[in-house]
């Protein structure tokens, strides 16, 4: 299933995609929870996709709807630096020997087709493509050989970072974590209908309709079992959580001379069968 959280009529809804149409889940399983966290969490994705299979329900045209991020209020974020070796070489750093994690806050979300807003205190704005796995069953002390069962499916993530504000401590969590600047979506494509840990898939961003970045997942220096196996060695993780995988090489701090996003572009984040995440960039405005 290909599951979405938007607006249309001026409410929010959970939809499952059919080609160019989205049938609102409420429409076919009556009795489900309104938001798509929820839903994860009393685990009725198998019920869904039972009725979606015999229903007739039209749907509406998906240019008639608003996106939002998926999962709108994940209960967690949690990103993972420098997972692609030539990544970290571009930066000048070692391929890391154990996980570089930093949390994202939910305020920092954006909707696929919404802007990004580039703030008023920096204008090195970069972008940083990755693919996002989220948590469907409650999870503590996975195994790498059981990981991928607690994965519900996968999105699309850009990982936008205010490089200046990134460096200004040792912690990266501020260059992170400024308004509007984490793109996801636009859909959940559930685990089913992806090769298992998203392996062997080839991920781009392009800018302005340049490719800026590709990479192969296969590349990631701790693939998605070995990353749930190792968080949930220390948190619960939870139905509905968020876990953004990396990003490639090619980002703009790195090149000669460094790429900054400003108004007026717009950043394509992409991988065959997951979908495509499409920004413009914006100025902020006080």
């Amino acid at each position: 299933m290909r599951l979405l959280t938007f607006l249309h009529d001026g409410a929010e809804q959970v939809g499952a995609r059919r080609g160019d149409r989205v049938v609102s889940v409420a429409s076919v399983l009556p009795d489900a929870p309104p938001s798509l966290r929820q839903m994860l969490d009393a685990d009725c994705l198998g019920r869904l996709a039972a009725e979606l299979e015999t229903s007739d329900e039209p749907g509406v045209d998906i240019g008639d709807i608003e996106y939002r991020p998926v999962i709108p209020d994940p209960g967690k974020i949690i990103c993972i630096g420098r997972n692609y070796a030539a990544h970290a070489a571009e930066g000048g750093a070692d391929t890391p020997t154990f996980p570089e994690i930093f949390y994202r806050g939910a305020t920092t979300l954006v909707a696929h087709q919404s802007p990004i807003v580039r703030p008023q205190a920096s204008t090195k704005l970069d972008y940083e493509g990755e693919f996002a796995l989220v948590i469907g069953r409650t999870c503590r002390h996975a195994s790498e050989d059981n990981a991928l069962d607690f994965v519900a499916g996968y999105s699309l993530f850009n990982d936008a970072s205010l490089r200046d504000y990134q460096r200004f401590s040792t912690q990266w969590t501020i260059g992170k974590n400024f308004d509007g600047t984490g793109p996801f979506g636009p859909e959940l494509v559930t685990a089913d209908e992806l090769p298992p840990g998203m392996a062997g898939l080839t991920l781009t961003t392009k800018l302005n309709g340049e490719l800026m970045q590709e990479g192969n997942t296969n590349d990631l220096v701790f693939p998605v079992r070995t990353l749930i196996a190792i968080l949930s060695k220390c948190m619960t993780l939870e139905p509905g959580d968020v876990v953004v995988t990396g990003t490639p090489a090619g980002v703009g701090y790195a090149r000669t001379p460094p790429v900054w996003m400003k108004a007026g572009d717009t950043v394509e984040v992409e991988v065959v069968g997951l979908g495509k995440l499409v920004n413009t960039v914006e100025d902020e405005v006080m």
